[in-house]
């Protein structure tokens, strides 16, 4: 029996497969003794357009898809939300009327699921906590509340250092007669000078050293003649601030004076 040598087996395996041709020899464009009649496929570049189509695809679908602005998704929710609803009402089917309730429930959720993470966002930032400043807990508001008083009975206190107020009334006003003992008992409580003026030349009660308006009112930046008015006038600027017209509490008055001249507008809401 003849050996088989290692020349012998090259001879063998180039006779049953043909020629064999270095890489860089081998067919760049589809042939057809390879491709058809051989059927070697793709590894000899038989398939090569149909690969790359495919491999084009490949990596098209690997894209990721264009990003679409929120306020147009927003509005394109919005726009299906009116369809829907137009279509159940014009065309009112079970199937219109389901889908319009199944995708009004989606936003539904959608809008939920919004405000409570919009809630514990605020809980875990304090910095936008409003409920810090202004709380609205029964506990924490009536703490706040306390504090608030406090301050505005110190502040009340100081008024008379620096400022003064000027009400006017009329002996004809029956809102008038009611508001004068209001504003007799903050002067009494707080040292606060008040200097009634009169807008008919009648009397007053309770401030029986009152004056008669020579210009006072409109000096003061009020019109319409509108009684009974208060304005505090700050001394040291020299400037009028109105508090308000008709009857008010006690507490009412306090607090729009410790507003206006403690609190900057816009800090407290």
């Amino acid at each position: 029996m003849k050996m088989l040598t290692a020349s012998s087996l090259a001879a063998v395996l180039a006779a049953a497969t043909g020629p064999v041709l270095a890489q860089s020899e081998q067919p760049t464009a589809r042939d057809a003794f390879y491709c058809d009649e051989r059927k070697l496929g793709t590894w000899f570049y038989c398939n090569s357009e149909e690969a790359k189509r495919k491999a084009r695809e490949r990596a098209k679908q690997q894209q990721p898809a264009p990003s679409v602005p929120a306020v147009e998704r927003m509005a394109a929710i919005t726009r299906q939300l009116d369809e829907l609803k137009a279509l159940a009402v014009l065309e009112p089917t079970q199937e219109n009327i389901v889908n319009y309730i199944r995708f009004q429930r989606e936003q539904l959720d959608r809008a939920s699921t919004f405000a409570d993470v919009w809630g514990r966002a605020i809980w875990q930032t304090p910095e936008l906590d409003y409920t810090l400043e202004r709380p609205v807990g029964t506990l924490a508001k009536q703490t706040w509340l306390e504090e608030r008083k406090s301050q505005r009975e110190g502040s009340m206190a100081a008024l008379s250092e620096r400022y003064g107020l000027f009400y006017f009334y009329s002996s004809t006003c029956g809102a008038c007669r009611i508001f004068s003992p209001v504003i007799r008992a903050l002067s009494d409580n707080y040292g606060l000078e008040v200097l009634a003026v009169s807008m008919d030349g009648g009397p007053n009660e309770a401030f029986p050293n009152h004056v008669i308006d020579s210009g006072q009112y409109q000096r003061m930046g009020l019109q319409g003649g509108t009684v009974p008015a208060l304005v505090l006038f700050d001394t040291v600027t020299k400037q009028p601030i109105p508090i308000g017209y008709g009857v008010m509490a006690a507490d009412e008055v306090m607090q729009r004076i410790f507003y206006l001249t403690q609190v900057e507008p816009g800090s407290d809401y």
